[in-house]
């Protein structure tokens, strides 16, 4: 098991390496990562469509949804709220915030694309058929849920969401082996679904898939429009994302593990300087 201290280090350059990405790789990655989690959101609210009871409803959709944070660390993808902890990478100096913010574009626009692309082969594969069309219900009624709230609301949700997801990342890669890494990242995701807390990436898929599902199967639902879900929803859960996910989680563990820990900064400008006259060359 590394240390948090070690998670810290390598942080470092894990968030050097992805901002050294191509926008298009980033984009490809993205897209992957957002179809991972459009496919744990169909299976999560698959899981919960013929429960009546609303909170057993909830645990079993939440003891499925981890099945797309497993596929995002393992299969090797890029997802937006996990790499708001590049922000680790910029205040060591080893990464700029303009390198931070066009991974963050590009990741977010393959995440939306990906998470689209999902939602819209699920509905126009007539998923939502399942159990007598009780899943497009419950799939239109996920995504009245997320733009049923207030600017102020999701945004506050949308940050104790992203601290509980990087908390996610940050536990995985404590463990050395895939077992631990997917045991680690189960729990904070699954406590985020069963809080109601809301990731951004997964409200594309939801919200998408309900404005769909609405419109095929004629199911009425008059506050879910696509301006909705950009204003009440996508707006402010992003912008909660990044503030739990980057300033606190992020900022907080730097801060801790290695603000203080000068010998750590002047070897990584030590081995910047040797790669820089390594290029030169």
């Amino acid at each position: 098991m590394h240390s948090p201290l070690e998670i810290a280090k390598n942080f470092v350059e894990i968030g050097y390496h992805k901002v050294k990405l191509s926008a298009v790789k980033m984009m490809i990655l993205g897209f992957l990562a957002g179809c991972f989690i459009g496919f744990a959101g169909i299976a999560a609210t698959t899981a919960a469509a013929t429960v009546d009871n609303a909170s057993l409803g909830k645990l079993l959709g939440a003891l499925v949804f981890p099945a797309g944070m497993a596929m995002v660390l393992v299969a090797g993808s890029e997802l937006f709220t996990g790499n708001n902890l590049i922000i680790i990478s910029v205040l060591q100096k080893r990464v700029t915030w303009g390198q931070m913010l066009k991974n963050w574009f590009f990741v977010f626009i393959g995440n939306f694309i990906g998470a689209s692309f999902v939602a819209l082969l699920v509905v126009w594969g007539h998923t939502p058929d399942l159990f007598d069309g009780a899943l497009a219900t419950k799939v239109v009624s996920a995504a009245v849920v997320r733009v049923n709230q207030t600017f102020s609301e999701a945004f506050i949700r949308g940050i104790l969401c992203n601290i509980l997801v990087c908390i996610a990342v940050w536990a995985a890669f404590a463990a050395k082996k895939v077992e631990g890494k997917l045991l680690m990242s189960f729990w904070p995701v699954m406590t985020f679904v069963l809080c109601g807390f809301e990731h951004s990436i997964a409200d594309i898929y939801f919200c998408v898939a309900g404005l769909l599902t609405k419109g095929i199967y004629g199911i009425s639902a008059d506050v879910l429009t696509f301006g909705s879900f950009i204003v009440k929803n996508l707006i402010p859960v992003t912008l909660g994302n990044i503030v739990g996910g980057a300033f606190v989680v992020g900022l907080g563990y730097w801060f801790v593990y290695l603000k203080h820990t000068p010998g750590y900064a002047m070897s990584l400008e030590a081995e910047q300087e040797e790669i820089d006259i390594a290029e030169e060359y």
